[in-house]
């Protein structure tokens, strides 16, 4: 079943969608790169049974606003997750979030001040050095990459997307992820968001971690070929987490891989 995100807000004059389902205290689901809020699709049911569950898509990802050449780097999502929130009217959520998902919760509560009841990190970005070959190559040359024939791009994306797993995604499962990217406006919009990948946004906030004021478990894909589990041991350290687990069968597309784990690890 795909998730519903029939409700726009607008941020910095650009529109971004989301949803919501389930009753009880809120929880908000925070995707990473290169996917969307569609991770969530076999997990925002479960968890709605217990929470009032939100969900969106970054600022160019997903049915989110795409177009033109903006910002849609790690600088403007933490900002976007604070203004959210306070849309949402929303003043201590509990959070589960994902790769670039975990860099935005990070730099929302260190950098923004914004708090959580609950920090639940899933293979986060948050500590460099982070980006494949492929995310440095794209960088230097991205407008090669944004005028690919669309066969090319085609196999490009699929075979990125492949990578964030440990498993094989069906052909049904990569077109989920791939849609967003495809045709004159997603297409460039892959591109542009590997672009603006870029250390700086975790290196100035790496300083700051340390024990925050809430809970933190930490869940890392046992097979994560994007980022090792020692980053994830680290990072553990860095926040003084309560929990830190190791996901056998998984990797850092842990939603396909192991879904079941999340929501082990959310209802435990």
């Amino acid at each position: 079943m795909m998730l519903e995100l029939s409700r726009r807000f607008s941020f910095a004059e650009r529109e971004v969608a989301w949803g919501v389902m389930g009753q009880g205290d809120p929880l908000v689901l925070i995707h990473g790169t290169p996917f969307s809020s569609q991770v969530w699709r076999k997990i925002a049911p479960l968890l709605a049974q217990k929470w009032q569950v939100y969900y969106f898509d970054l600022l160019g990802y997903g049915q989110s606003d795409k177009t033109g050449e903006t910002d849609v780097s790690l600088g403007i999502q933490n900002r976007l997750l604070s203004s959210l929130l306070d849309y949402w009217q929303l003043e201590k959520p509990e959070i589960l979030c994902h790769d670039f998902g975990g860099a935005t919760a990070l730099r929302a509560y260190y950098l923004d001040h914004v708090r959580y009841s609950r920090l639940t990190l899933v293979d986060p970005v948050a500590l460099a050095p982070w980006g494949s070959p492929f995310v440095q190559h794209v960088r230097t040359y991205e407008a090669a990459f944004a005028g690919l024939p669309d066969y090319a791009h085609e196999a490009l994306l699929a075979a990125y997307l492949q990578g964030a797993a440990y498993n094989v995604l069906s052909e049904e499962t990569l077109q989920i992820y791939k849609t967003p990217w495809q045709g004159d406006i997603g297409r460039p919009a892959f591109y542009r968001q590997i672009s603006q990948m870029d250390l700086r946004y975790t290196d100035e906030v790496e300083p700051l971690y340390g024990k925050m004021d809430c809970p933190v478990r930490i869940l890392w894909g046992e097979e994560d070929r994007w980022i090792p589990v020692k980053q994830g041991q680290r990072l553990a350290k860095l926040l003084e987490a309560e929990e830190f687990h190791v996901v056998p069968g998984s990797g850092h597309l842990m939603q396909e891989d192991c879904p079941e784990a999340i929501v082990a690890a959310m209802l435990a």
